[in-house]
């Protein structure tokens, strides 16, 4: 076998006419919808809809201040209802930083998850990712 690599024929040489489909990705000429990528169905948002009030009033709760001043602006499936991106805002008119927000968040993530998973019910408990926004 030759280890040369052969150059690509000319599509006007192989086909009398050229169609659209001509020179394209097989796999994406014949995808299918279903391999899309879906929607989150009712229950991943009514989950969505527990662990915002969860975190919510677990966040009012804390003992640490800077958990305490953080607002929880939205949770959504990222990819699926078994890992949860949590949206929480820093408020504007205070010296709080996102960094320190992110910090507070991963030290206290253990425990949010925790009481996540005590206010819903089902056998496991989500994964929480936290995206701090200003």
């Amino acid at each position: 076998m030759s280890r040369r690599r052969r150059s690509r024929p000319d599509p006007t040489v192989l086909a009398a006419d050229l169609g659209p489909e001509d020179g394209s990705d097989p796999k994406e000429f014949h995808r299918k919808p279903w391999d899309a990528p879906k929607a989150a169905g009712r229950k991943a948002l009514q989950l969505c809809g527990q662990v915002k009030d969860a975190l919510h009033s677990v966040l009012a709760a804390c003992g640490d201040e800077v958990l305490r001043d953080l607002a929880v602006v939205g949770v959504e499936p990222a990819p699926h209802s078994g890992r949860l991106r949590v949206r929480v805002a820093v408020p504007g008119d205070g010296d709080l930083t996102r960094a320190d927000a992110e910090g507070h968040l991963r030290r206290a993530a253990g425990m949010l998850r925790a009481a996540v998973a005590a206010a819903i019910s089902r056998r496991h408990a989500p994964e929480l990712v936290f995206e701090v926004t200003g």
